[in-house]
Order: C-alpha cells, then sequence, then structure tokens
C-alpha cells in the first residue's frame, strides 16, 4: 500500500564543515560560518532540496541560550533565529521546489548527548518556549531533536502546550542498545512518559543505523507516527560537552545507497516521516528519495 512520507534533509553541520574553507570548528562554528559565509548555508538548504527533501531544518541547532554563552560578541538569540530562516527561505527559493516546509531545531540546552542537565525542568520549559515563540509565526513545524533523556523531552513538550503548538519529538538512542536513551532509559519507558503530551510525530534521530533498527520496533509498536533519521558516525564516544564534531570518525561504509536500504527498512516497518543527520549529505538524500518513489510512495512535508 502506497503511504505519504515526509522527507526530511540531511546534516547541516557537517555539510558546511566540507564546503568551508574556515578554520577548525569550535564549539560555535556553524553559527560563525552562517555570519562569514551565509551564502554556504543557503547553498545547502538548496542542495537538500534539490535532491528532493521536503522539509529543511533551519541551521538553529546550537542556538540556546545556554550554548552561546561559549562564545563571544555573538548576535542576540532572535537575531540569529531570524538569519536562520532567511538563509532556509534563501536556499528554497534558489532550489526553484515548490511545497517545502521549514522546521525549527528545538535542540539539546546545553550540549549533545548530556545526560543529566544542569538546568532544572522549569528552566529547560522556559527556554524551549522561549525559542518556540521566537519561531512560531515564521516556520510549519518544531523539531526537538537529539533529546537524550525523558526530561528533557517532556519539558520541550511542555513548552509546545503552552505556546499552543504540537512539535515533532526526536530522541538519540545508546549506539551499542537501540531500546534505550543516551540516559540509560529504556525507550519504552520514554514514550510512556511522552506520548500522553501529545508530540506530533516520536522519531529516533542522531543515532547509528544499527542502534535504530532496534528501536524501530519499539517505536512501531507505540507511537501513531514515527520514523527515523541516522547519523554516519562510527562513536559519539570521543564527543566530550561544549566539544565539536570534528573529534568523531565518519563511516566509510555508510554510501548513499547502503543508507537508504536501511532508511527504506524503517519504512517497511511503517515509519512516515525519514531523512538523516550528521554525515548524511545530499546524495544520501536524493538517493533515498529515488527509493521512496520506487515504491510507490508520494513525498511530502510535515505531517
Amino acid at each position: 500500500m502506497s503511504s505519504a512520507i515526509t522527507l526530511l534533509d540531511g546534516g547541516m553541520g557537517q555539510e558546511l564543515i566540507r564546503r568551508s574553507q574556515a578554520e577548525k570548528p569550535q564549539p560555535l562554528w556553524s553559527l560563525q560560518v552562517m555570519m562569514d559565509e551565509p551564502d554556504l548555508v543557503a547553498d545547502v538548504h538548496r542542495d537538500f532540496c534539490l535532491a528532493g527533501a521536503k522539509v529543511i531544518c533551519l541551521n538553529t541547532y546550537s542556538v540556546t541560550r545556554q550554548r552561546l554563552t561559549m562564545g563571544n560578541d555573538m548576535p542576540s538569540l532572535a537575531a540569529l533565529l531570524a538569519l536562520a530562516r532567511k538563509l532556509a527561505r534563501a536556499g528554497i527559493a534558489a532550489s526553484g521546489k515548490p511545497g517545502i516546509d521549514v522546521i525549527a531545531s528545538l535542540p539539546p540546552l546545553t550540549a549533545s548527548y548530556l545526560t543529566e542537565s544542569p538546568l532544572t525542568a522549569a528552566q529547560m520549559t522556559a527556554e524551549y518556549e522561549e525559542l518556540i515563540r521566537l519561531h512560531m509565526d515564521h516556520v510549519d513545524g518544531f523539531i526537538a531533536e537529539t533529546i537524550p533523556t525523558i526530561a528533557e523531552a517532556q519539558a520541550a513538550l511542555v513548552a509546545a502546550q503552552r505556546a499552543g503548538v504540537r512539535i515533532h519529538l526526536g530522541f538519540t538512542v545508546l549506539d551499542d542498545d537501540g531500546t534505550h536513551l543516551r540516559s540509560g532509559e529504556s525507550l519504552a519507558d520514554a514514550l510512556t512518559a511522552v506520548l500522553p503530551l501529545d508530540p506530533q510525530a516520536v522519531v529516533i534521530n542522531c543515532s547509528v543505523p544499527e542502534a535504530i533498527d532496534q528501536g524501530m520496533p519499539i517505536l512501531a509498536g507505540q507511537a501513531p507516527v514515527f520514523g527515523a533519521y541516522a547519523n554516519g558516525f562510527h562513536s559519539i564516544t570521543a564527543l566530550k560537552p561544549g566539544g565539536t564534531v570534528d573529534v568523531l570518525t565518519s563511516r566509510e561504509d555508510l554510501t548513499p545507497d547502503n543508507y537508504a536500504a536501511r532508511a527504506l527498512a524503517w519504512l517497511d516497518q511503517g515509519a512516515t516521516i525519514l531523512g538523516g543527520c550528521c554525515e548524511v549529505g545530499p546524495r544520501h538524500i536524493e538517493t533515498l528519495a529515488t527509493g521512496i518513489r520506487a515504491r510507490g510512495h508520494a513525498l511530502i512535508g510535515l505531517q
């Protein structure tokens, strides 16, 4: 039976690392590139649109009040969000592709894969609500992505309820056990905790494909709308809080054909939201789009 499949884009940061002439990445490197080489960001968005993505995620993964304290003389939170939206719209326009949605990232507030936040639940909720309210009149949707704990997921969803919107939710899971979040909490327990807060969909993201393979049956059994987008790293173990992903090594085996085959297997299990994370580029998304269409499915924007 044919379905409508939401196809997200791939990883922005790694594409910028490949394309930029800037020096070695630092914690707010992707934001510095956005200010110093804005055309690169627009070009990456354009190339993902040309590859077939129907949803473009803003380059705002590092734009949180906690993370901006790591930089010097950075523009305001609102100014950075506005610049990211401008560049996404420019990339979409340059592609000439119609029907592309823009989604805003609601990232981990302090650092990727951090399993114990220094923020209280109230602080996390307030920060997420601020991000949502700054974006809500200018984007087509939100995704709280790479969320490693139940507490941070709940904070994002409570913030969304307070702002009067629904959001997509992305959990990141252990590399060697996709049935558990990075925090060690079980994925099944996480779903039990968050589904009453009415996420628009639940996905697993920024995890190795093998871990997503393990977690997918749990999503299929509990989440009404679900999907996944994997990263292409060997492991995230070397990445320390506040560090940059240039310390991680990329997998040579995750070619566009191999990545598409894995993602299509998730589709066969009922996933209707697919895309890519770190190290998944436009060629991966193009190959995945071709595979989805070859199975008779339509590509759509946000569900």
